[in-house]
């Protein structure tokens, strides 16, 4: 086994790109239980690890610790081996996932009760295996297929995507050129997003690994929490959230450390959030706008409303059911669901809604992203959402329901409050009052999920 891995490294460093870029042995690639981790002390657990990894095509990474989690993708990838990154880490996402790919085993750095088949469960990783110098050789085949993320599920069943090396270097470039215009360059990350998520892959793994960046381990949620992590790390800080954990941020009233900047996706950023949240903590909102199929592609800054601005290489091209995307990362044009207009010359772009959200009922149109807006505005609505129901009446119309967080309102008063801003025919029904929504660890809702409460 020995000889077959050395092999695969020596046949790496010829045609490969680096698996971590400014790799300087003292530049510090994690904030780990309030210490610094060197490059030198992260590629001797990588190498480590990869050499007791189990052969096969791909193995599900489960690590939660963002340290665990970097250690555990590159050894998975050195050894020439995919991660499969599920939607979820719950054992039905998880189980469905692994028998996609027949032969997976999975690793993680918690001792489970009921582990998934073939399950390794990794050391400590609190001390530092001797490792020989292998700066020069630790590169990956620019092909070499390195993730297969899955959606959400939030339009349906969750769905693979491949993503080679080569591609997450292409990607990762548009995301370094938006932060180093705004914050410079050597700071440092903390992330409310799960690494398996594509946007948490991409603003907390793959920024640590091909720039001078680095990041906190954990995946603080609640606002102490989040403030007790920034403090933990350097200055220039950038903290990488969503609308949802920086609504509890901004409502909790906790102070934070003085940050860079902030970093928002996987759900539309409300313009009054963003403005408060930038007047709050005196950093810039960045919003980016991108997809697990196509990685980050464009960012704008919410507060100001603005269009948002492509990064360099990307075009789109509108097309009747959505948006064809060609990127530097993509191999081959991909279309997503986003409608949306071309301003200045194509280089900007604003979003109009999504092929599969608009509706037409009785010649009248309107988008379930824009009825959800129109719900969420509604005094007393704390949280909420519009969707449509699987199937149709006798003319093939498929109705609206919408779930509400609201404490203090009854599903009547919502109703009555929407009819003042929404054509009659859009008003949902069901209209249903709940606890809370089920938002996953991103903040999206799976559309299963959304169907089971009614």
């Amino acid at each position: 086994m020995a000889i077959v891995f050395e092999s695969f490294q020596r046949d790496q460093a010829a045609h490969g790109l680096p698996l971590l870029v400014a790799g300087q042995p003292e530049r510090i690639v994690a904030w780990r239980q309030g210490e610094a981790v060197s490059a030198a002390r992260f590629l001797a657990h990588v190498q480590d690890i990869a050499a007791q990894l189990p052969p096969a095509a791909t193995a599900v990474n489960l690590c939660e610790d963002r340290y665990a989690f970097l250690v555990a993708f590159c050894a998975i990838a050195l050894r020439g081996q995919a991660n499969l990154l599920p939607s979820s880490r719950a054992p039905q996402a998880v189980a469905e996932v692994m028998a996609a790919h027949p032969g997976c085993y999975a690793v993680g750095e918690l001792a489970l009760d009921n582990p998934p088949p073939h399950y390794r469960h990794l050391p400590s990783l609190s001390d530092t295996p001797e490792a020989d110098d292998g700066y020069a050789w630790l590169d990956l085949p620019v092909d070499q297929v390195v993730a297969i993320g899955y959606t959400s599920g939030s339009t349906g069943v969750p769905k693979g995507n491949a993503k080679t090396w080569g591609s997450f270097h292409a990607s990762n470039a548009g995301n370094l050129r938006m932060l180093h215009a705004a914050v410079g360059k050597g700071f440092h990350v903390v992330a409310t997003v799960p690494p398996q998520h594509m946007y948490g892959m991409e603003m907390s793994v793959l920024l640590p690994l091909l720039d001078d960046v680095s990041v906190h381990a954990g995946r603080p949620l609640f606002p102490a929490d989040v403030a007790a992590a920034l403090a933990e790390v350097p200055t220039p800080r950038v903290l990488v959230t969503t609308p949802v954990h920086l609504r509890a941020l901004i409502e909790s009233g906790v102070a934070l450390p003085p940050i860079a900047a902030m970093v928002s996706a996987t759900a539309p950023m409300p313009v009054e959030l963003a403005q408060t949240a930038e007047a709050r903590y005196g950093a810039p909102l960045l919003e980016v706008f991108g997809s697990t199929e196509t990685c980050v592609f464009a960012s704008r800054r919410a507060a100001d409303d603005e269009p948002w601005t492509l990064f360099d290489g990307v075009q789109l091209h509108p097309q009747p059911d959505g948006t064809q995307v060609r990127a530097p990362q993509l191999d081959e044009p991909m279309t997503l669901a986003d409608i949306v207009t071309l301003h200045d010359g194509g280089r900007c772009f604003r979003l109009r809604g999504r092929h599969a959200d608009m509706l037409e009922i009785a010649g009248k149109r309107a988008s379930l992203g824009d009825l959800t807006r129109r719900l969420l505005s509604i005094d007393g609505v704390k949280d909420g959402v519009v969707f449509q129901l699987d199937g149709g009446d006798a003319l093939g119309v498929q109705r609206i329901a919408a779930l509400a967080v609201a404490p203090d309102m009854t599903e009547q008063a919502i109703l009555e409050a929407m009819r003042q801003a929404v054509d009659p025919v859009f008003l949902p029904r069901p209209m249903k009052l709940v606890d809370a929504l089920p938002r996953n660890e991103t903040g999206k809702l799976p559309r299963a999920a959304l169907l089971a409460l009614l």
